[in-house]
């Protein structure tokens, strides 16, 4: 009975062993699995960013002193920081404003370690100002860039200084990528503003480092060199511009004028001397026997801006009634729309209503035409 009872604890023992062991099997053999794991994600990614290139063999030209156009779209990798307005490309052309060669990606990694985990770039001067291009090669250098190299431009605060208005760049950053003979770039869409309040702009997740650590990428080569690049475009902020307003409280309304020996003009139309009204100058003109429909059966008449204006104006043209005050009356409103661009009527009193005496338009051979401006609109170039 007792010896029984000892082989059976005896058997416990063992099974509790060879659980044990093939515990420890299983963990080891996951712990050798997730490198593997980890890379076939990598190699997955790099083939999903491949094929939106063309497979074309190194032309051995160098890079930053490449030629060629054009740009090749190519579907995105799961990049979890890139946003709507971030546009993701290649291109052969190399970088406009400034370009950066390191001899060793890993040798700069080390190094600047005791730099802030940084590389700062020469002064370059792109749009009248200087710039530096900085490169941030280890992990979570900046804070929050993961496992990304991270990619930044700063304005020189002495530029801003010496210009304090804000400048407004279009950014791109580039990488060479030697499998292709091209660039492959995140391009930013909008344009970004610096002043000397925010000096600094960048990329914190351009490209995964995992790209840098195997030459087969085609991100680092002869040797692990690699090319970084920025493209800087800046705009101009306008010169020329113009102030539409609309003017109602005119100074000096009113305009007479006076067409002396009405009878004998002989000539098709007749100018006034310039006069100020509302801080313009104007000009009335006249056609004694008509023009257009109102040739030979009416007088017409037209307000002109003496500067050739064609803005809104309002206005009332009158034939004055020298007799009653009874006027002939007409008001315009709106844009040019006449002869010369000018405001007023082809039509405006009959020929026969001037020629009549008793209706007192015509007094001693002499008529009298009179303008009032009401309003117009007004643009000035600044």
């Amino acid at each position: 009975m007792f010896s029984e009872e000892k082989n059976k604890n005896r058997n416990y023992g063992s099974i509790f062993v060879y659980c044990f062991f093939c515990f420890v099997l299983v963990v080891e053999v996951a712990r050798f699995v997730k490198p593997y794991y980890n890379l076939q994600n990598l190699m997955e990614t790099e083939a999903i960013v491949e094929e939106g290139f063309l497979d074309v063999e190194n032309s051995g030209r160098l890079p930053c002193h490449s030629s060629g156009s054009g740009s090749v779209s190519v579907p995105a990798r799961s990049h979890k920081k890139l946003s709507d307005t971030i546009r993701q490309e290649s291109r052969a052309r190399p970088p406009t404003s400034y370009c950066v060669k390191i001899q060793s990606f890993a040798t700069l990694s080390k190094l600047v370690k005791d730099n802030g985990d940084m590389y700062e770039s020469r002064p370059f001067s792109v749009g009248g100002y200087n710039w530096t291009f900085l490169i941030y090669p280890n992990e979570n250098k900046p804070q929050g860039s993961g496992g990304y190299v991270s990619l930044y431009v700063r304005i020189d605060n002495s530029s801003l200084i010496a210009n304090p208005e804000d400048v407004y760049a279009e950014i791109t950053f580039l990488v060479y990528k030697s499998t292709i003979d091209k660039y492959h770039i995140l391009k930013e869409t909008k344009a970004q503003r610096f002043h000397l309040f925010r000096q600094q702009w960048g990329q914190l997740n351009f490209l995964e480092i995992g790209y840098f650590l195997d030459p087969g990428h085609g991100f680092i080569f002869n040797g692990g060199q690699s090319v970084f690049g920025v493209d800087i475009f800046v705009a101009k902020p306008f010169e020329n511009w113009e102030v539409f307003s609309y003017e109602q409280n005119i100074r000096d309304p009113i305009f007479d004028w006076r067409l002396n020996n009405f009878s004998t003009l002989d000539r098709d139309s007749y100018t006034s001397g310039s006069f100020s009204s509302g801080g313009r100058n104007w000009v009335l003109k006249v056609y004694p026997n008509g023009v257009g429909s109102g040739t030979g059966n009416s007088l017409s008449l037209f307000l002109l801006s003496a500067s050739n204006e064609k803005g809104y104006v309002e206005a009332k043209l009158r034939v004055i009634d020298q007799s009653r005050s009874n006027h002939v009356e007409k008001q315009v409103r709106g844009w040019p729309n006449a002869t010369e661009n000018g405001w007023g009527f082809e039509k405006f009193i009959p020929l026969a209503d001037i020629k009549d005496t008793s209706k007192g338009f015509l007094v001693n051979d002499s008529l009298k035409l009179q303008i009032e401006i009401l309003s117009f609109s007004k643009t000035d170039s600044l």
